[in-house]
């Protein structure tokens, strides 16, 4: 049997591969939305590669969990950013249809309610937030508050600057609490989202995900672009980065994100509780004579 070379370089990471830079300019036009950098080549493959991801990922979601029970407070937090119809809820479809729902959270920000806006833009991310063990999915976030408040000047520039601090400071907190945080911008392209508004106008049973004012949204596409680029630079750190995915192809998308919640979930390495109780003890109880339960 060879020897195995000790200086041979790790195949590269899905994490290393889609990682937005730290500290880094973000210019989106240099991301091609079509792109597969790394992974599968082709739809067949891409999807086939996706399923066999779902045993290991529902084998580490069941430890993560398991190990919340004996005290660890570790957990993860999925968040999704992206233009319309970029994915985010084919994601949550998809993706984590892979878990077991039971140990999931799901949360889908739409606009603020009026009890949310009387209080911090944070007040109702904190409330959503999972608990330990658990996997968190953010359809839409807190950076919508620097998105489309910065789009569509729903506060002062005063105000939008001090949320970036105020994100990364939150963050921070919560990974120093046990929570990894994987961000994820799935990146569409302009001609991408037009093909798609297009299919649920063709498509009856898809007007109920139409909404006419995506088409006012993408006349502010230069906006939305920049805001994006101004967040992902201001807001990727070393404790929470952001990672692009290109989303025009639905099954990169799937398996991309698959693989990262895999890595990740793999680097925590949540191991099952050993047993606090005398398990011969009980071995020998269950097999001891039980009693006649059919008599009279």
């Amino acid at each position: 049997m060879p020897k195995k070379d000790k200086h041979k370089p790790s195949p590269p990471s899905v994490r290393d591969a889609l990682r937005v830079p730290v500290g880094a300019p973000v210019d989106l036009s240099s991301y091609a939305a079509d792109a597969t950098p790394l992974g599968p080549r082709d739809k067949e493959r891409g999807v086939a590669a996706t399923a066999l991801l779902a045993d290991p990922l529902a084998g580490l979601q069941e430890r993560l969990y398991a190990a919340s029970t004996a005290g660890d407070h570790r957990r993860l937090l999925l968040v999704l950013q992206g233009m319309d119809t970029s994915g985010k809820g084919g994601t949550v479809k998809h993706v984590i249809g892979l878990f077991n729902p039971s140990g999931c959270r799901i949360r889908a920000f739409k606009a603020p309610t009026e009890e949310e806006r009387a209080h911090s833009f944070l007040w109702r991310i904190t409330k959503a937030l999972p608990e330990a063990g658990e996997i968190g999915i953010f359809d839409r976030s807190h950076y919508e508050d620097v998105l489309i408040g910065r789009v569509r000047e729903l506060a002062p520039p005063q105000e939008i600057e001090r949320r970036y601090d105020q994100i990364n400071n939150f963050e921070r907190s919560l990974t120093d609490s046990g929570v990894t945080i994987v961000k994820v911008f799935l990146h569409i392209s302009y001609e991408k989202q037009q093909q798609r508004l297009l299919e649920r106008l063709d498509n009856p049973e898809k007007y109920w995900k139409f909404n006419p004012g995506d088409i006012e949204e993408r006349a502010l596409w230069p906006a939305y672009q920049e805001a994006y680029e101004i967040a992902l630079e201001r807001c990727s750190t070393p404790a929470a980065p952001w990672y692009l995915v290109p989303a025009d192809r639905k099954w990169y998308r799937n398996w991309a994100i698959s693989s990262l919640l895999l890595e990740h979930l793999t680097a925590l390495d949540p191991q099952y509780p050993k047993a606090d109780f005398d398990i011969e003890e009980c071995r020998r109880r269950l097999l001891a004579e039980a009693p006649d339960v059919t008599a009279g």
